[in-house]
């Protein structure tokens, strides 16, 4: 087996940064006793400023102003963590969030899809810059060393128990993750890696430290297993975002929606299905939530799409009050099948398809506005078709070319003169059960135009040629 770390050393700072759209703002996460704030982690405007992790906030507000300070959530810090998880279950089923602000995920069983390693770490990589996460990613042949080399190097692979090994020797004693004491103890003994502490007799360490310490040892080395929880996926999605000001236009909620929208489709992916319908709350200061209701026609889980369409239902809402938070509520998670499509396609790159592009028709022009067709069970051409509400393919229960593709709305009287008949007459008789009774013999006909039309002759009533429709 082979186990990745996804280690996140900014993960607090990210999960504010990522929900903001001012990034270029000097911003600060402070913690500590009311006596005595501390600055935990800076962004890179603020290190600008001279300011820098550890410092008292007297001493940066004496050295800098103009910077924000925000208090970690551990709350937000939780949901993101369960949000990479489900991002990364996509990649693996083994995924435990064991470890804070880290990820360890099974890449063994899952090179020979995502391909060799270089390039899967690549791919890991890209997805997370994606979701503004910064990282380190170390691969190892057990869990725990994974995790522990993550906390000095940044992109090591040892794919081997050897090389593993040997990588954990050169490790810090202060970055391998021993209780705070033994290491203390180890490096006035004067021990600065594990490998020094490995030389050490077994007997002799179990004598002076206590089980913990041993039993680490044991698991970084791999001769000792961790029992890991492995992450399963929710059955809902369910994410909310505080905006840093009450907003009231349509304009200043894109940036967040796009966000929360983003983290929807990397919960989809994770999980392998779409989504067909989900919630958009607009939380105010008083007052009842304004919801915004989304569905879809088929499941969907592309971020772009799904943003598209949220827009085009967002931009005629009228907003009642100053927007104070988002809330994105989804549970309606059918199965995802994406589109077959052939090895060469044809398709213009500029071209939709036909159900993205349906879907931003229902968007911008309202779910009434777009229908679909599907045949019906009668023989009479004028009640032989159907809207259908959700667009549903239905097999046409004639022979293709036999009935025309333009049917008139109402039938008009035609002239006969220099008409051509083609064909046999067909005679349709049907609805007598409903008190729509029709008698008429129907004939394909061409004008002096060349135009190819359907005409028939009422029966019941004897009189001109009525043309019923135009063949393409």
């Amino acid at each position: 087996m082979l186990w990745a770390c996804i280690l996140f050393p900014q993960l607090a700072l990210d999960s504010i940064l990522r929900e903001r759209d001012d990034p270029d703002t000097p911003l600060v996460l402070i913690g500590g006793p009311v006596q005595r704030r501390v600055l935990q982690a800076v962004n890179p405007a603020a290190a600008k400023l001279g300011l820098k992790a550890g410092q008292a906030l007297t001493a940066a507000r004496a050295l800098a102003d103009g910077f924000t300070c925000i208090e970690p959530d551990p709350g937000r810090i939780e949901h993101l963590q369960q949000l990479l998880a489900a991002w990364a279950y996509r990649f693996s089923a083994q995924v435990s969030v064991h470890y804070p602000r880290a990820l360890l995920v099974e890449v063994g069983s899952s090179l020979q899809l995502f391909g060799p390693w270089p390039l899967f770490q690549a791919r890991l990589r890209d997805e997370l810059a994606g979701l503004g996460l910064r990282n380190r990613i170390v691969l190892a042949s057990n869990p725990v060393a994974a995790r522990m080399l993550a906390n000095a190097h940044d992109g090591l692979a040892a794919s081997t128990a050897d090389e593993t090994r040997d990588a954990l020797l050169n490790l810090p004693i202060e970055r391998a993750g021993l209780p705070p004491d033994a290491c203390e103890a180890f490096l006035r003994m004067g021990l600065r890696n594990l490998g020094q502490v490995k030389a050490l007799p077994r007997d002799a360490l179990a004598r002076r430290f206590n089980v913990q310490v041993q039993l680490h040892l044991d698991q970084l080395f791999g001769l000792r297993s961790l029992g890991l929880d492995y992450y399963q996926p929710p059955d809902r999605f369910e994410a909310r975002l505080e905006l840093n000001f009450d907003v009231e236009s349509h304009q200043a909620l894109l940036f967040p929606l796009r966000r929360l929208l983003n983290d929807l489709a990397a919960f989809l992916a994770g999980r392998d299905c779409g989504v067909q319908r989900f919630a958009l709350h607009l939380e105010h200061a008083q007052g009842p939530d304004t919801v915004l209701q989304v569905g879809l026609l088929a499941a969907e889980r592309d971020a772009a799409m799904l943003f598209e369409l949220a827009r085009g239902r967002l931009e005629p809402l009228r907003i009642p009050a100053p927007v104070r938070s988002l809330r994105l509520v989804a549970a309606d998670l059918p199965a995802f099948v994406p589109q077959h499509r052939a090895l060469f396609d044809p398709r213009a790159q500029q071209a939709q398809p036909w159900e993205q592009l349906r879907e931003r028709l229902r968007a911008r022009l309202g779910d009434e506005a777009v229908k679909g067709l599907q045949a019906a069970d009668d023989h009479r051409p004028e009640c032989a078709w159907q809207g259908a509400q959700q667009g549903g393919p239905a097999a046409l229960r004639v022979a293709p070319g036999s009935r025309p593709g333009w049917l008139l709305a109402e039938p008009l009287a035609l002239p006969e003169a220099g008409l051509q008949w083609l064909g046999q007459a067909e005679r349709i008789e049907s609805g007598w059960w409903d008190g729509g009774d029709v008698r008429r013999d129907y004939y394909r006909i061409e004008t002096r135009d060349g135009l190819r039309g359907w005409a028939y002759r009422d029966l019941a009533q004897p009189g001109p040629l009525w043309l019923q429709g135009w063949f393409a």
